[in-house]
């Protein structure tokens, strides 16, 4: 059912986009994004700061800004509070277990095989967001030195590339993989897995613009992913069995960008 909600809000954005870029009130703002993005996975300890800080990869991004009140004067309140945000975005994150499962006080074999696993999980995403700008665009394009706060909420679709492995050898045995990860867990042999497939998200964002100039802007994004799989970091420890693997993977992602406007 979730898989189906997000295909159809996916495409509900998309055919929204389609439809009114065909309009002539349409205005194009294009812009670069990049920034450091925590990847919230089954690696070190859940819900603790530390392990997020540490299992800090970088994102950038592309996007294309569709705003709906060129060539008009204070036009609908859709036009002036809305705009469609396309993205195309690219993230990378190296990742390891930190926290108290893996403190070197320890000597057992299953903290020994924890601390010497590392992985990484690489994702291209593209997708659409619809945003809600408080403020009235018009009003905020001429100004100048202003902020302009907005929220957003959209889904993106991408490819993710996840590689699990550890320093003492290849996973897979019991003398390198800790007992957690050998048990078959959802299609897979094993709690952990090689692969690079698709993955659908829902995304939503904070964040602010600050008006440069006539023609450009900064941003400022706080963005918060979630995935509806658990493989993209490539583990996935059987749920049935251990109850603390309760969500699939997420993202948190800061990023700061530059916006130019093809029209004005």
């Amino acid at each position: 059912m979730m898989i189906k909600l997000k295909i159809i809000v996916f495409l509900m954005l998309f055919a929204l986009s389609n439809h009114l870029t065909a309009q002539s009130a349409i205005s194009h703002e294009i812009g670069v994004i990049a920034g450091p993005l925590e990847f919230r996975s089954d690696y070190g300890q859940r819900n603790s700061n530390s392990n997020n800080e540490k299992n800090t990869g970088y994102g950038i991004g592309f996007v294309d800004y569709l705003t709906f009140s060129y060539r008009t004067n204070f036009g609908t309140y859709f036009s002036e509070h809305f705009r469609v945000r396309n993205e195309l975005s690219y993230g990378k994150t190296e990742l390891k277990h930190y926290g108290k499962w893996v403190e070197n006080s320890h000597t057992s074999i299953g903290y020994i095989q924890l601390r010497a696993m590392y992985g990484s999980t690489e994702i291209i995403n593209l997708g659409t967001q619809l945003e809600f700008n408080p403020l009235q665009i018009h009003r905020y394009e001429r100004s100048y030195s202003v902020f302009a706060p907005y929220i957003s909420i959209g889904a993106q679709i991408g490819y993710y590339t996840a590689k699990a492995s550890s320093k003492l050898g290849e996973l897979g045995t019991p003398v390198t993989t800790h007992p957690k990860y050998l048990v078959p867990s959802d299609g897979h042999p094993n709690g952990f897995s090689n692969e690079s497939k698709a993955v659908l998200s829902a995304v939503a964002s904070i964040g602010t613009r600050y008006k440069l100039n006539t023609m450009s802007d900064l941003l400022l994004d706080l963005r918060w992913q979630y995935y509806n799989s658990d493989w993209v970091d490539g583990l996935n420890p059987n749920r049935d069995l251990f109850k603390e693997n309760k969500y699939n993977d997420s993202m948190v992602w800061l990023s700061l960008g530059y916006i130019y406007y093809l029209e004005h």
